[in-house]
Protein backbone atom coordinates (compact mmCIF):
# COMPACT_ATOMS: atom_id res chain seq x y z
CA UNK A 1 0.00 0.00 0.00
CA UNK A 2 1.25 3.51 -0.99
CA UNK A 3 1.86 6.33 2.06
CA UNK A 4 0.98 10.05 1.72
CA UNK A 5 2.74 11.68 4.45
CA UNK A 6 0.35 15.16 5.59
CA UNK A 7 2.99 17.50 7.25
CA UNK A 8 -0.24 19.04 8.46
CA UNK A 9 -3.88 18.63 9.04
CA UNK A 10 -6.19 18.49 6.43
CA UNK A 11 -10.13 18.14 5.56
CA UNK A 12 -11.46 14.78 6.83
CA UNK A 13 -13.04 14.55 3.62
CA UNK A 14 -9.42 14.67 1.88
CA UNK A 15 -8.29 12.17 4.01
CA UNK A 16 -11.04 10.00 2.90
CA UNK A 17 -10.86 10.45 -0.59
CA UNK A 18 -7.08 9.39 -0.02
CA UNK A 19 -8.33 6.09 2.34
CA UNK A 20 -10.54 5.61 -0.48
CA UNK A 21 -8.00 5.10 -3.32
CA UNK A 22 -6.39 2.49 -1.19
CA UNK A 23 -3.64 4.74 0.37
CA UNK A 24 -2.10 4.76 4.06
CA UNK A 25 -2.09 7.92 5.42
CA UNK A 26 -0.04 9.19 7.61
CA UNK A 27 0.16 12.17 9.67
CA UNK A 28 3.39 14.05 11.42
CA UNK A 29 2.32 14.57 15.15
CA UNK A 30 4.31 17.73 14.87
CA UNK A 31 4.96 19.59 11.58
CA UNK A 32 8.73 20.02 12.56
CA UNK A 33 11.63 19.58 10.12
CA UNK A 34 12.94 16.57 12.42
CA UNK A 35 9.72 14.40 12.20
CA UNK A 36 9.39 14.84 8.96
CA UNK A 37 12.74 14.03 7.58
CA UNK A 38 12.21 10.39 9.46
CA UNK A 39 8.84 10.01 7.97
CA UNK A 40 9.78 10.74 4.41
CA UNK A 41 11.58 7.25 3.40
CA UNK A 42 8.68 5.20 2.45
CA UNK A 43 6.30 7.83 1.45
CA UNK A 44 4.67 8.12 -2.08
CA UNK A 45 3.18 11.65 -1.74
CA UNK A 46 3.77 14.64 0.88
CA UNK A 47 0.86 17.20 0.98
CA UNK A 48 2.17 20.02 2.71
CA UNK A 49 0.45 23.52 4.01
CA UNK A 50 3.05 25.52 5.52
CA UNK A 51 6.06 23.23 6.66
CA UNK A 52 7.35 22.82 3.05
CA UNK A 53 10.32 20.64 1.89
CA UNK A 54 13.95 21.55 1.89
CA UNK A 55 16.14 20.14 -0.99
CA UNK A 56 17.98 17.86 2.02
CA UNK A 57 14.72 16.43 2.42
CA UNK A 58 13.86 16.06 -1.08
CA UNK A 59 16.68 14.17 -1.88
CA UNK A 60 16.51 11.99 1.07
CA UNK A 61 13.09 10.68 0.15
CA UNK A 62 14.00 8.03 -1.97
CA UNK A 63 10.25 6.92 -2.96
CA UNK A 64 8.64 10.02 -3.13
CA UNK A 65 6.79 10.97 -6.12
CA UNK A 66 4.41 13.74 -5.85
CA UNK A 67 4.57 16.80 -3.54
CA UNK A 68 1.07 18.48 -2.68
CA UNK A 69 1.15 21.74 -2.00
CA UNK A 70 -2.73 22.58 0.07
CA UNK A 71 -2.80 25.89 -1.42
CA UNK A 72 -1.50 28.03 -3.72
CA UNK A 73 1.43 30.04 -2.33
CA UNK A 74 4.73 27.18 -2.88
CA UNK A 75 7.41 28.77 -2.00
CA UNK A 76 8.34 26.99 1.12
CA UNK A 77 8.73 24.10 -1.20
CA UNK A 78 12.65 23.32 -3.07
CA UNK A 79 10.74 23.34 -6.50
CA UNK A 80 13.44 23.31 -8.31
CA UNK A 81 15.27 20.22 -6.56
CA UNK A 82 11.95 18.36 -6.98
CA UNK A 83 12.20 19.12 -10.34
CA UNK A 84 15.70 17.77 -10.52
CA UNK A 85 15.00 14.46 -9.60
CA UNK A 86 11.53 14.60 -11.47
CA UNK A 87 8.87 15.02 -9.15
CA UNK A 88 5.94 17.03 -9.73
CA UNK A 89 5.03 19.78 -7.18
CA UNK A 90 1.33 20.52 -7.59
CA UNK A 91 -1.02 23.46 -6.16
CA UNK A 92 -4.41 24.46 -6.20
CA UNK A 93 -5.06 27.74 -7.29
CA UNK A 94 -8.61 29.06 -6.95
CA UNK A 95 -9.31 26.66 -4.21
CA UNK A 96 -9.23 29.52 -1.74
CA UNK A 97 -10.05 32.13 -3.59
CA UNK A 98 -13.90 33.58 -2.42
CA UNK A 99 -11.84 33.11 1.42
CA UNK A 100 -9.36 35.00 0.83
CA UNK A 101 -11.27 37.70 -1.18
CA UNK A 102 -13.69 38.23 1.89
CA UNK A 103 -10.73 38.25 4.52
CA UNK A 104 -9.39 41.31 2.45
CA UNK A 105 -12.29 42.68 2.40
CA UNK A 106 -12.96 42.63 6.07
CA UNK A 107 -9.59 44.00 6.51
CA UNK A 108 -10.49 46.85 4.67
CA UNK A 109 -13.91 47.77 6.64
CA UNK A 110 -12.61 47.72 9.97
CA UNK A 111 -9.72 49.82 8.43
CA UNK A 112 -12.03 52.47 6.82
CA UNK A 113 -14.30 52.43 9.70
CA UNK A 114 -11.46 52.67 12.29
CA UNK A 115 -13.07 49.61 14.21
CA UNK A 116 -9.45 48.53 15.91
CA UNK A 117 -9.26 52.34 17.85
CA UNK A 118 -12.78 52.40 18.54
CA UNK A 119 -12.88 49.19 20.34
CA UNK A 120 -9.77 49.83 22.10
CA UNK A 121 -11.63 53.40 23.21
CA UNK A 122 -14.17 52.04 24.29
CA UNK A 123 -12.44 49.69 26.44
CA UNK A 124 -10.08 52.47 27.68
CA UNK A 125 -13.42 54.39 28.71
CA UNK A 126 -11.72 57.38 26.11
CA UNK A 127 -15.04 59.31 25.88
CA UNK A 128 -13.36 61.52 23.89
CA UNK A 129 -12.90 59.41 21.21
CA UNK A 130 -16.04 60.00 19.34
CA UNK A 131 -14.92 63.30 19.00
CA UNK A 132 -11.49 63.06 17.13
CA UNK A 133 -12.88 59.70 15.18
CA UNK A 134 -13.13 60.11 11.28
CA UNK A 135 -13.81 56.41 9.89
CA UNK A 136 -14.42 56.58 5.90
CA UNK A 137 -17.55 55.52 3.69
CA UNK A 138 -15.66 52.87 1.42
CA UNK A 139 -18.40 54.09 -1.40
CA UNK A 140 -15.93 56.74 -3.90
CA UNK A 141 -12.36 55.35 -2.72
CA UNK A 142 -9.95 53.87 -4.81
CA UNK A 143 -9.11 50.07 -3.87
CA UNK A 144 -5.62 49.31 -5.73
CA UNK A 145 -5.36 45.63 -6.22
CA UNK A 146 -1.99 43.98 -7.05
CA UNK A 147 -2.13 40.83 -8.66
CA UNK A 148 -5.37 39.39 -10.60
CA UNK A 149 -5.19 36.03 -10.05
CA UNK A 150 -8.04 34.28 -8.80
CA UNK A 151 -8.26 35.88 -5.39
CA UNK A 152 -7.58 39.49 -6.68
CA UNK A 153 -10.54 38.98 -9.30
CA UNK A 154 -12.88 37.89 -6.93
CA UNK A 155 -11.64 40.51 -4.46
CA UNK A 156 -12.41 43.39 -7.02
CA UNK A 157 -15.70 41.94 -7.82
CA UNK A 158 -16.62 42.59 -4.31
CA UNK A 159 -15.20 45.69 -3.96
CA UNK A 160 -17.13 46.80 -7.08
CA UNK A 161 -20.06 46.33 -5.67
CA UNK A 162 -19.78 48.18 -2.80
CA UNK A 163 -19.43 51.27 -4.58
CA UNK A 164 -15.34 51.20 -4.69
CA UNK A 165 -13.07 52.23 -7.73
CA UNK A 166 -11.01 49.45 -9.19
CA UNK A 167 -8.00 49.75 -10.44
CA UNK A 168 -5.56 46.88 -11.00
CA UNK A 169 -1.93 46.30 -11.47
CA UNK A 170 -1.06 42.76 -12.80
CA UNK A 171 0.52 41.39 -16.10
CA UNK A 172 -0.12 43.39 -18.93
CA UNK A 173 -2.17 39.99 -20.23
CA UNK A 174 -4.49 40.63 -18.02
CA UNK A 175 -5.27 43.97 -18.96
CA UNK A 176 -7.78 43.25 -21.43
CA UNK A 177 -9.43 40.38 -18.58
CA UNK A 178 -9.30 43.39 -16.38
CA UNK A 179 -11.29 45.72 -18.58
CA UNK A 180 -13.43 43.60 -19.24
CA UNK A 181 -14.49 42.74 -15.64
CA UNK A 182 -15.06 46.87 -15.73
CA UNK A 183 -11.96 47.72 -14.12
CA UNK A 184 -8.94 49.74 -14.81
CA UNK A 185 -5.84 48.43 -15.07
CA UNK A 186 -2.48 50.16 -13.80
CA UNK A 187 0.39 49.57 -16.17
CA UNK A 188 2.79 51.13 -13.60
CA UNK A 189 2.83 49.87 -9.50
CA UNK A 190 3.66 53.10 -8.38
CA UNK A 191 1.27 55.52 -10.33
CA UNK A 192 -1.33 52.42 -8.70
CA UNK A 193 0.27 53.20 -5.24
CA UNK A 194 0.35 56.65 -5.45
CA UNK A 195 -3.27 57.20 -6.04
CA UNK A 196 -4.92 54.19 -3.94
CA UNK A 197 -6.79 54.74 -0.92
CA UNK A 198 -6.42 51.15 -0.04
CA UNK A 199 -4.25 48.58 -1.82
CA UNK A 200 -4.65 45.22 -1.39
CA UNK A 201 -1.14 42.35 -2.22
CA UNK A 202 -2.71 39.16 -4.40
CA UNK A 203 0.55 37.84 -5.60
CA UNK A 204 2.86 34.37 -4.91
CA UNK A 205 6.04 35.12 -3.05
CA UNK A 206 8.86 34.90 -5.43
CA UNK A 207 12.34 36.32 -5.73
CA UNK A 208 10.96 38.98 -8.29
CA UNK A 209 8.01 39.85 -5.68
CA UNK A 210 10.01 39.57 -2.35
CA UNK A 211 10.29 43.04 -1.15
CA UNK A 212 8.22 44.54 -3.84
CA UNK A 213 6.94 46.86 -1.93
CA UNK A 214 9.85 48.55 -0.94
CA UNK A 215 10.37 51.28 1.69
CA UNK A 216 10.94 53.39 -1.34
CA UNK A 217 7.39 52.23 -2.63
CA UNK A 218 5.49 52.73 0.83
CA UNK A 219 7.04 56.32 0.88
CA UNK A 220 5.42 56.82 -2.63
CA UNK A 221 1.51 55.36 -1.08
CA UNK A 222 -1.12 58.29 -0.59
CA UNK A 223 -0.99 60.18 2.59
CA UNK A 224 -3.19 57.51 5.02
CA UNK A 225 -3.68 55.04 2.62
CA UNK A 226 -4.71 51.60 4.08
CA UNK A 227 -2.05 48.73 3.31
CA UNK A 228 -3.87 44.96 2.56
CA UNK A 229 -1.61 41.87 2.49
CA UNK A 230 -3.41 38.51 2.69
CA UNK A 231 -0.55 37.11 0.87
CA UNK A 232 2.65 36.99 2.00
CA UNK A 233 4.55 39.07 4.57
CA UNK A 234 8.09 38.73 2.03
CA UNK A 235 6.30 40.95 -0.52
CA UNK A 236 6.14 43.65 1.85
CA UNK A 237 9.64 45.56 3.61
CA UNK A 238 7.43 45.08 7.40
CA UNK A 239 10.30 47.39 9.36
CA UNK A 240 9.45 50.18 6.74
CA UNK A 241 5.89 49.49 6.97
CA UNK A 242 5.97 49.55 11.26
CA UNK A 243 7.42 53.39 10.58
CA UNK A 244 5.18 54.15 8.10
CA UNK A 245 2.07 53.57 10.51
CA UNK A 246 4.18 54.86 13.81
CA UNK A 247 4.78 57.73 11.84
CA UNK A 248 1.32 58.18 10.71
CA UNK A 249 2.12 58.37 7.03
CA UNK A 250 0.03 55.59 6.34
CA UNK A 251 -3.82 55.37 7.86
CA UNK A 252 -3.31 51.32 8.60
CA UNK A 253 -2.47 48.08 7.50
CA UNK A 254 -4.23 44.73 7.43
CA UNK A 255 -2.02 41.70 7.62
CA UNK A 256 -2.90 37.80 7.73
CA UNK A 257 0.84 36.56 7.12
CA UNK A 258 3.61 37.92 9.18
CA UNK A 259 7.75 36.91 8.75
CA UNK A 260 8.81 35.20 11.85
CA UNK A 261 11.06 37.89 13.30
CA UNK A 262 7.62 40.51 12.65
CA UNK A 263 5.64 37.92 14.38
CA UNK A 264 7.38 37.81 17.38
CA UNK A 265 5.44 39.55 20.81
CA UNK A 266 7.17 42.91 20.85
CA UNK A 267 7.90 43.37 16.99
CA UNK A 268 8.11 47.22 15.74
CA UNK A 269 5.40 45.96 13.49
CA UNK A 270 2.66 44.16 16.23
CA UNK A 271 3.57 47.57 18.01
CA UNK A 272 2.19 49.76 15.47
CA UNK A 273 -0.89 51.80 15.43
CA UNK A 274 -3.52 50.55 13.65
CA UNK A 275 -2.28 47.66 12.67
CA UNK A 276 -4.69 44.34 12.29
CA UNK A 277 -3.15 41.09 11.99
CA UNK A 278 -4.38 37.34 12.12
CA UNK A 279 -2.04 34.40 11.71
CA UNK A 280 -2.88 33.25 8.02
CA UNK A 281 -6.13 32.21 8.81
CA UNK A 282 -7.65 34.27 5.61
CA UNK A 283 -7.89 30.84 3.83
CA UNK A 284 -8.79 28.64 7.22
CA UNK A 285 -13.11 29.21 6.41
CA UNK A 286 -14.94 25.09 6.54
CA UNK A 287 -15.51 25.53 2.51
CA UNK A 288 -11.81 26.81 1.59
CA UNK A 289 -10.24 23.98 3.80
CA UNK A 290 -12.47 21.14 1.92
CA UNK A 291 -11.92 22.69 -1.40
CA UNK A 292 -8.08 23.25 -0.87
CA UNK A 293 -7.57 19.61 0.42
CA UNK A 294 -9.90 18.13 -2.14
CA UNK A 295 -8.63 19.91 -5.90
CA UNK A 296 -4.65 18.78 -3.79
CA UNK A 297 -5.69 15.04 -3.26
CA UNK A 298 -7.44 14.94 -6.54
CA UNK A 299 -4.19 16.28 -8.43
CA UNK A 300 -1.82 13.83 -5.88
CA UNK A 301 -3.96 11.07 -7.01
CA UNK A 302 -3.49 11.62 -10.61
CA UNK A 303 0.01 11.63 -10.16
CA UNK A 304 0.17 8.32 -8.87
CA UNK A 305 -2.07 7.13 -11.34
CA UNK A 306 -0.02 8.06 -14.50
CA UNK A 307 -1.99 11.34 -14.85
CA UNK A 308 -0.57 14.56 -15.39
CA UNK A 309 -2.51 16.97 -12.70
CA UNK A 310 -3.78 20.20 -13.62
CA UNK A 311 -1.60 22.46 -11.75
CA UNK A 312 2.44 22.16 -11.89
CA UNK A 313 4.48 24.29 -10.24
CA UNK A 314 6.58 23.70 -12.67
CA UNK A 315 5.18 22.50 -15.76
CA UNK A 316 8.65 21.39 -17.51
CA UNK A 317 8.60 18.34 -14.74
CA UNK A 318 5.89 16.76 -17.02
CA UNK A 319 5.34 17.69 -20.86
CA UNK A 320 2.72 18.28 -22.59
CA UNK A 321 1.97 14.55 -24.17
CA UNK A 322 4.48 13.14 -21.77
CA UNK A 323 3.62 9.76 -20.39
CA UNK A 324 5.04 10.09 -17.11
CA UNK A 325 7.02 13.22 -15.41
CA UNK A 326 10.86 13.22 -15.81
CA UNK A 327 13.17 15.97 -15.15
CA UNK A 328 14.05 18.80 -17.41
CA UNK A 329 16.90 19.02 -19.77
Amino acid sequence: MSRCLLTEPIHPEGIARLQAAGLEVVELAAAERGPLAAALPGSAAVITRLLGLTAEEIAGARDLRVIGKHGVGYDMIDVAAATRRGIPVIFTPGANARSVAEAALAFLLALARDLVPADRALRAGDAAYKKRARPRELAGLTLGIVGYGATGRTLAGLAGCLGLEVAVWARPTRAEAIAADGHRWAGELDVLLAEADAVSLHLPLTPETRGLISADRLAGMKPGALLINTSRGGLVDETALAAALAEGRLGGAGLDDLTAPMAEPGSPLLAAPNCLVSPHTAASTDGALKAMSLACVEQVLAVLDGRRPAHLAEPAVWPEGAPAPRPPG
